[in-house]
């Protein structure tokens, strides 16, 4: 298995402090009084509510009964062993202590349904069943409990079922995003067995067509990768982009954002953008900073958390929906939704156009927990003035939008700065001067190095023994942008097919949260089996792949 520093090797060479002045040309619209603003909020949850997508549902059937077997060959630690085809488990009874584990062949986000009997001359009693729902191997081989994890145990994907009466037709209540499905019989009565028949998966999303194709030239290698990213992003678009199908299930603006690009060059599903837009907008703090998730069910409500990379990235966001749809008028409405993101996190940089973390707010980045974040939001804030300035000149804001280019280009120059090292020929970060992939990305898409020495940052940082390297796709994806913004689009495929077709060498059909070719047990969570491994910010190579010249 490829180590984390090899998958890039060979990538590099083929506190609140003074804002910045105000926007005194075109100023933001003041607040609403509380009542109108309730109203407008309201207003926006219907609007978003209007916009809720029908879930389509295919049935699928299981292929195999599976064994797991422990190989320390693969990368997630099991293999699995066909034991008969999935037809066979109809042939016979199954009693108390009893188990057998079901190959759905690919993963899917939906729900399970069976016809349960009893075999034998009085069916007396209850029978009680466990289900665990794997995405990967280790999911149903290895057992869930004692759980370490930092996250509510609730999100096990396990349940136990007691089915009162047999013989009965079952579909279980809960949605799960699965492969495998491995069946306990925990109790029967000693006068009877349960049998099973009509085993269904009834896979569900809001996408309903065939997605646009790979532009010619692409390899054998990157249309694998681009299927598994379609996929992923075919099972995390439900009635709203939803971060991961097993664990969450919520609308996060990072995540989101990356969909939707996904989504502009695949699925073309604009409405669904527009919903989850107005449903961030609908919950904002009190001084309009949007929280970085909102939950959907059983109704709408804000979430919990505030991230301020995120917040900022709400802009972005928006302007990719209005340039990628048309819809102005969206664009017009929510557009004092955008700009009181910027004066918020713009609070944050000091006079001489530095960002300055305030210490009191999560900054997101990536959950590599060694990374000195400062220079890459630097870079996020930076990239979403950029974006403003060109969805204000869409909007016909003219004045908006050459003060945004103004506070860009007093920023870029202090990045220039500040985090430059012309020794090294690459960009730092913090007291330490880490160098880091994250810090590279960010201040290249934010347009602060020329092309030429935003390349040259980069292979040098991608070729240092102590850079930094990013732990999900969600920065990967960041990296690979940056370095096709370069000129790098040799060095890019290659990432794209070590990183990504790392995960499907592995064995992913859905691209995962986490992924480090280095340690298959990496969680943030303190426990894998927390990990999702169908995750929204993973689907991004069926956008990156899209925007490929393969000709050129």
């Amino acid at each position: 298995m490829i180590s984390r520093r090899e998958l890039l090797r060979g990538t590099g060479n083929l506190m609140m402090v003074a804002a910045l002045p105000a926007l005194a040309e075109s100023p933001v619209q003041p607040p609403a009084p509380a009542s109108e603003e309730g109203t407008l909020h309201s207003r926006w949850i219907r609007l978003a509510e209007s916009l809720k997508p029908a879930l389509h549902e295919e049935i699928q059937h299981p292929v195999s009964i599976v064994n797991p077997v422990a190989d320390s060959s693969q990368y997630l630690r099991w293999r699995m062993d066909v034991a008969r085809p999935a037809a066979a488990i109809e042939e016979r009874a199954f009693r108390p202590g009893e188990q057998f584990i079901l190959d759905f062949g690919h993963h899917r986000t939906g729900y399970f349904s069976f016809a349960i009997s009893g075999v034998g001359p009085n069916v007396d009693a209850p029978a009680r069943l466990r289900f665990t729902f794997g995405e990967v191997p280790g999911d149903v081989a290895e057992p869930l409990h004692p759980y370490k994890g930092s996250l509510g145990e609730g999100w096990l994907p396990e349940d136990t079922v007691t089915i009162d009466f047999l013989p009965q037709a079952v579909r279980l209540p809960r949605r799960y995003a699965f492969r495998y499905v491995k069946v306990e019989i925990l109790g029967t009565s000693p006068s009877y067995a349960a049998r099973f028949r009509q085993i269904r998966a009834h896979a569900v999303s809001s996408v309903a067509h065939t997605p646009l194709p790979l532009p010619a030239g692409a390899s054998q290698a990157l249309w694998k990768i681009d299927a598994i990213s379609l996929a992923t992003l075919r099972d995390c678009m439900q009635t709203t982009f939803e971060d991961g199908p097993r664990r969450d299930q919520r609308l996060w603006i990072g995540d989101m954002r990356l969909q939707a690009l996904a989504n502009y060059k695949t699925f073309r599903n604009f409405a669904l953008v527009k919903r989850c837009l107005y449903l961030f907008a609908a919950f904002p703090r009190e001084d309009g900073l949007l929280r970085a998730c909102v939950y959907e069910k059983p109704k709408p409500a804000a979430g919990g958390n505030f991230i301020l990379d995120y917040a900022a990235l709400y802009v972005a966001a928006l302007y990719d929906y209005v340039k990628n749809s048309g819809d102005m008028n969206c664009g017009r409405e929510l557009w004092p939704t955008a700009q009181r993101q910027l004066e918020i996190v713009g609070a944050c940089v000091d006079s001489s156009g530095l960002f300055v973390d305030p210490r009191n707010i999560w900054i997101f980045i990536d959950w590599e927990q060694k990374l000195e974040r400062a220079a890459a939001m630097h870079g996020v804030l930076l990239y979403c003035y950029r974006q403003a300035a060109q969805l204000a000149e869409l909007l016909g804001h003219a004045a908006d939008s050459a003060c945004y280019r103004q506070t860009s280009e007093r920023m870029a120059a202090a990045a220039q700065q500040h985090f430059y090292d012309e020794e090294k020929q690459l960009y730092v970060s913090g007291p330490s001067r880490q160098i880091s992939l994250a810090t590279q990305a960010w201040l290249i898409l934010a347009g602060v190095p020329t092309r030429t020495a935003g390349a040259t940052a980069m292979r040098k940082a991608l070729s240092h023994s102590e850079s930094v390297l990013p732990a999900t796709p969600y920065l990967y994806h960041h990296v690979v942008s940056a370095m096709l913004a370069c000129g790098m689009k040799t060095e890019a495929l290659a990432l794209i097919e070590k990183y990504w077709g790392g995960m499907a060498q592995a064995g992913a059909d859905t691209f995962w949260e986490v992924y480090n070719p280095d340690d298959s047990l990496a969680s943030p969570y303190g426990d894998v089996h927390l990990n999702s491994f169908c995750h929204a910010w993973s689907c991004t190579p069926a956008y990156l792949l899209r925007t490929i010249d393969y000709t050129a």
